[in-house]
């Protein structure tokens, strides 16, 4: 799926109008998924936070780390660990660049991809494989990778039947999505139980390509019954199973300090 590989969930296990925007964590802030496949309950964990960012030059960035890896069984089958790197102006709420490296037995892969929205001009490079380096015209949209773009819809105010459209890259490639909120749903997680807006996005404005076009569906669950509206659920659903992420736990962001970048809640 976009922003997503294949091994990134499912072996997770498994006219443009710039507008202002707040990043999709705030500083401090941190959400942890146990995920299950099929019968392995216990496949893998995503984690997602914040740290300031070390970079002398970008001193008022935020960035929104994600680590995937396989846990249980399925990582004595299949070991894969994963980290992504958003680098996110505190102020605007745009992502600046974005760092993906995985690993597994047999594989090893590291590319970073920068954004400059003045031409609306992505570049991709492979620190491995040059071969696939590439720069890519951006559609209308602010891009972010899936996993923080379902996030991201927290801060929408959909109901069942509305939609809207969302940019999400992947590599080399964006896709423009249309997330529709599709019913309301109550479910029960190590953190309560939540009712809760189900989204699913959805490749309607371009052919679907990639996941989409194989029929593969994603769906979030955000909470409507809890002020923090957290993203309590994933999931990726194949002609051959789900990959599920459940929320297990969850840190609050942290206070403002005089010299940090103020963010509004």
């Amino acid at each position: 799926m976009p922003p997503i590989r294949l091994p990134y969930f499912v072996l997770l296990a498994l006219a443009f109008t710039p507008l202002a925007a707040q990043p999709v964590l705030q500083p401090g802030e941190a959400l942890n998924y146990s995920v299950g496949w099929g019968l392995f309950s216990n496949a893998g964990e995503i984690k997602i936070f914040t740290e300031n960012s070390i970079l002398e030059s970008a001193p008022s960035h935020l960035l929104t780390v994600t680590t995937t890896a396989t846990r249980g069984l399925a990582r004595a089958l299949f070991a894969f660990d994963a980290r992504a790197e958003a680098l996110v102006d505190a102020r605007s709420g745009q992502l600046r660049s974005h760092l993906e490296t995985s690993t597994t037995s047999k594989k090893n892969t590291r590319n970073v991809t920068t954004f400059d929205y003045a031409t609306r001009t992505a570049f991709y490079r492979d620190e491995f494989n040059p071969a696939k380096n590439l720069d890519f015209a951006l559609p209308a949209g602010e891009p972010l990778d899936l996993i923080l773009c379902l996030i991201n819809t927290r801060t929408w105010d959909l109901k069942p039947g509305q939609h809207r459209d969302a940019l999400v890259f992947f590599q080399e490639e964006a896709y423009e999505l249309t997330i529709h909120a599709v019913r309301y749903e109550s479910i029960t997680t190590p953190l309560g139980t939540f009712n809760t807006l189900v989204l699913e996005p959805r490749m309607e404005k371009t052919p679907p390509k990639g996941m989409f076009k194989r029929g593969t569906a994603v769906r979030v669950w955000i909470a409507q019954n809890d002020p923090r509206r957290l993203p309590v659920r994933f999931e990726v659903e194949f002609k051959f199973g789900s990959g599920v992420a459940t929320l297990n736990s969850y840190q609050a962001p942290s206070a403002p300090t005089s010299d940090a970048p103020r963010i509004s809640p």
